[in-house]
């Protein structure tokens, strides 16, 4: 990525508001800070007594990260809607709050992998702990935080401040903070920023997407030039429907993969769920995620959507797009005047911070809760929390460190981000999905399905690394390296679930009891009153509209 190709002019009302919303975070943790926090619960869950405001607020901003500052406009500028579709899983956060929010709530579990001992053992608890805390550490934080030094570098147009690469100052300022206030304020300081995190993300990119419209001549002209500009398949920048032939985003696995991708993201990862782990109770966790699936909608009109504006725009020959991943900071600085660049700012800066800041509550928690208290059972409540404050920092100081490995390797990761999630997936929504629709399902299906999706998505991963090496005839090659990224993740998908009936059919079945409200049609009277009575008409209709808006939108650029 060139870092050195964007230059803006910061002026001193743009200074001032970006103090302004740094003030407004420094007020916010400081309130929380006043709140006692004298039990895990509290510290991790906010004391299991958000509001769906604060849910679904924290829902989305801790979605929205570099994957979408950097990512996803960049996507926007070299593919066009092709990734659209993952920005359209507002229905499988419906899916969090209508099918999993009743089950995770009846088992009154921490974490997502302590509610999978519930249902299989506690060594499928841990192994997916490891699964999960490997990858948050590896592509999540080490993504976002070389996000950051990258955004605030090109965005502020400052190339060194004291003989000191400026891209390390961001960086490293962005994980120090985002690390502090997490780490004194838990969950609470996580949920509550959102709160003022995410009205000015949305104000901040809404800005840009008006503003770069008017630059670019209106929507006709937006479509004009997008749809004039074709792929080698004759599919234009507007088509979410590809080729099958595409090489990247073919029909054929789009549709199928990127729900198998969705679920495991947003109903089964802890980094989302402890959202809504934290709610006072079914009805709130689930109005926070029909407010966070309103959310959602917008990222493919606030990021993608301008991304494409910047490749319009350099069509004309009005900007100079030298690399696709750089359109949205390019649009800040080159389009906004004095005193928006600083909302846009705030807006960037508190997209990476609430990411980052999820991440590392939820990886403090894993470790606390999931492997800590696993072995000492007996520690009482403040030790738990000294444990998750030692944790979070532990987990800063990991980003820190990952820092100059991310920088040289950033590209190559960056690219390879959405396909380490795509191997990731398949194993664990293979055991989720049959562990609650399948009384059948059985400790060691479970395991076993969990371990074979593992090892076969971490061997793609591995080979693609080392794909220089591997012959192009080999059986290697032909069977993991040649199948289109969304195909693989699908037959991993389906090979996970058939692993899981093959084990299960032949041990032994979990009993009756031990799968209480824990699967499909095992809950007891009194717990399907308790959900029943969590929801109204009025959730209904708005999580049809929801759904209304998704099939509109496929209507529309099909």
């Amino acid at each position: 990525m060139d870092e050195t190709a964007i230059t803006s002019t910061w002026t001193w009302p743009d200074t001032v508001t970006l103090s302004l919303f740094f003030v407004g975070m420094i007020a916010v943790v400081v309130w929380v800070m006043r709140l006692k926090e004298e039990t895990s619960a509290d510290y991790f869950l906010a004391g299991r007594d958000a509001g769906w405001l604060a849910i679904g607020a924290s829902i989305f901003a801790s979605n929205i990260g570099s994957e979408h500052v950097v990512g996803l406009a960049g996507a926007g500028a070299s593919s066009g809607m092709a990734m659209a579709h993952w920005e359209m899983h507002a229905w499988l956060i419906l899916t969090l709050g209508w099918v999993f929010v009743p089950f995770y709530a009846r088992s009154m579990v921490y974490t997502v992998p302590e509610f999978l001992e519930r249902r299989f053992s506690s060594t499928v608890r841990s192994f997916l702990s490891l699964i999960s805390l490997v990858s948050y550490v590896l592509t999540k934080v080490a993504v976002t935080v070389y996000a950051g030094g990258v955004v605030f570098k090109q965005v502020l147009g400052i190339e060194s401040w004291m003989g000191v690469d400026f891209f390390w100052i961001g960086a490293i300022s962005l994980v120090v903070i985002t690390g502090v206030y997490t780490v004194v304020g838990g969950m609470k300081s996580v949920l509550y920023t959102s709160l003022l995190q995410t009205p000015i993300l949305l104000m901040g990119s809404l800005l840009i997407l008006i503003i770069g419209l008017a630059q670019l001549g209106g929507w006709s002209e937006f479509e004009r030039i997008t749809a004039a500009t074709k792929t080698e398949f004759g599919d234009s920048m507007l088509s979410l429907i590809r080729s099958p032939d595409d090489t990247v985003f073919p029909w054929t696995g789009v549709l199928f993969a990127s729900p198998i991708i969705g679920f495991w993201y947003w109903c089964t990862d802890q980094y989302i769920v402890q959202r809504v782990l934290s709610g006072r109770n079914q009805r709130e966790a689930r109005r926070g995620t029909i407010f966070g699936g309103y959310l959602k909608l917008t990222p493919v009109f606030i990021f993608l959507i301008p991304g494409m504006i910047a490749f319009s725009l350099d069509q004309k020959g009005l900007m100079n797009l030298e690399d696709p991943d750089a359109a949205f900071p390019m649009l800040v600085s080159t389009l906004l005047p004095a005193g928006m660049k600083g909302i846009v700012v705030g807006g960037l800066v508190a997209a990476l911070m609430s990411s980052l800041a999820s991440l590392f509550n939820s990886s403090a928690m894993l470790f606390t809760v999931d492997f800590y208290k696993k072995y000492r059972p007996n520690a009482n409540e403040k030790k738990l929390v000294f444990v998750g404050r030692v944790a979070t920092a532990t987990v800063v100081v990991l980003g820190v460190m990952w820092i100059p490995v991310m920088r040289g390797m950033g590209q190559v990761l960056y690219a390879y981000l959405q396909d380490v999630q795509s191997l990731l997936a398949p194993g664990i929504a293979a055991v989720f999905l049959l562990g609650v629709f399948w009384k059948g399902a059985t400790a060691a299906g479970g395991l076993a399905g969990l371990i074979f999706g593992f090892v076969f998505g971490m061997l793609r991963l591995v080979a693609t690394v080392a794909s220089d090496g591997i012959a192009p005839g080999s059986l290697l090659y032909q069977l993991v390296l040649s199948p289109n990224w969304l195909h693989y993740s699908i037959c991993l998908f389906l090979a996970s679930l058939t692993v899981i009936w093959l084990v299960s059919r032949v041990t032994e079945k979990p009993t009756a009891e031990m799968l209480q409200g824990l699967t499909y049609g095992s809950a007891t009277p009194e717990q399907v009153a308790a959900t029943r009575n969590s929801w109204d008409v009025r959730d209904v209709i708005h999580s049809l509209v929801i759904v209304a808006a998704i099939v509109a939108f496929y209507v529309y650029f099909w």
